[in-house]
């Protein structure tokens, strides 16, 4: 898989955009050679495993220009960067509390001029300023999750869902949502056909 069939699933974007995700498989096997950012075993399936299993949200929800999204413990820059890419409109904050891996966020955002990245090394308690919507990888267990998101979530709305939590993760979540019950569940394999996504979801969580 590479970046062309990003362009499968993701027809509307621009020769900009093709070349920027054409890019990120160079940039972080670099970049993994030097700093483990991502899975060792994962490299060579970079574009299911890293890029589509990110941009799996935006199959969820349709980002508004000048939307605000951070991005809590994004590791090498997922889902962030990705999601950054498709939607150049919409500023993106990227927190982690390790620093070797901001500094590999920030190199590939440099490389690739993304103005609306804005990388910051540190823990989610630390970020000021309310977002759109909050998005993160599988950092930790839900309950835990949203207590790093509180007072962070914008009550300006500017989507067709409430603002709120957009959490990639996978199996049975049942007992760790059954303390939120307005959760929904996109099973990811509806949009990607691939077995990797076989138990992968996007949870998504309102604010309210």
């Amino acid at each position: 898989m590479n970046a062309t069939d990003i362009k499968h699933y993701f027809p509307e974007i621009s020769a900009v955009q093709f070349e920027q995700f054409q890019m990120l498989g160079g940039l972080y096997a670099h970049w993994n050679s030097q700093i483990n950012v991502i899975s060792r075993k994962d490299t060579e399936n970079f574009y299911e495993r890293h890029v589509l299993h990110s941009l799996a949200i935006a199959k969820t929800i349709d980002f508004a220009p000048e939307s605000k999204i951070l991005d809590i413990g994004t590791g090498g820059g997922f889902p962030g960067i990705p999601l950054s890419i498709l939607y150049p409109q919409c500023h993106f904050t990227l927190i982690d509390s390790i620093g070797k891996k901001i500094k590999v966020v920030n190199e590939i955002k440099n490389t690739l001029q993304l103005q609306n990245v804005t990388a910051i090394h540190g823990r989610a308690e630390e970020v000021n300023g309310q977002f759109d919507f909050i998005v993160s990888r599988a950092v930790t267990a839900m309950p835990e999750f949203v207590k790093w998101t509180t007072g962070k979530i914008s009550s300006s709305q500017n989507h067709k869902i409430p603002n709120g939590i957009l959490y990639l993760k996978g199996g049975d979540l049942t007992e760790e949502l059954k303390s939120f019950p307005k959760a929904r569940l996109f099973p990811i394999k509806n949009y990607f056909p691939f077995e990797f996504f076989d138990t992968k979801l996007v949870v998504y969580l309102p604010a309210k």
